[in-house]
């Protein structure tokens, strides 16, 4: 059985894209960086996945530098490589040459003592489709609240 620990959810990206695939990757990290992902110092805002010369990476992440590092902290946005199988690399490559089609990181989590991300094949929402997610779920709430009244 694999424990899965989240370390964070991209809310924001189910806001701004529909997400049609996901995918799991592992993540090339420094020691330093694993330290401040375990004390959740990470921001995915601007980031994104982007394939070159055959290999997935991940692009403007944020890892803050660990507090108790030395002058061998690593740099907070620096590009890291993210660890998939060459099918499924060259899969994401197809899927993302189709126009308005992009790559982001939903979630982090601890899988097996390794971090885990989980990518979303992503198409970018107009402001009329934020308006109606927003609506949809307004409805979803109202009614739960109405059946937890009526019990």
């Amino acid at each position: 059985m694999s424990a899965e620990k989240e370390i964070l959810v991209n809310r924001a990206a189910y806001h701004d894209y529909f997400i049609l695939d996901k995918y799991e990757a592992g993540i090339v990290l420094k020691g330093t960086e694993v330290k401040s992902l375990m004390n959740g110092k990470i921001q995915l805002k601007d980031s994104y996945v982007a394939i070159k010369d055959g290999e997935a990476w991940l692009i403007n992440a944020h890892i803050a530098p660990y507090q108790h590092g030395n002058r061998n902290n690593h740099d907070p946005l620096r590009s890291r490589k993210l660890l998939l199988h060459k099918r499924e690399i060259e899969k994401l490559q197809r899927e993302t040459s189709q126009k308005g089609m992009t790559l982001v990181v939903t979630r982090i989590y601890w899988k097996n003592k390794r971090i885990k991300l989980e990518i979303g094949v992503a198409k970018g929402k107009k402001l009329f489709d934020k308006r109606e997610t927003l609506k949809t779920r307004d409805i979803e709430r109202e009614t739960r609240k109405h059946l937890k009244i009526t019990r």
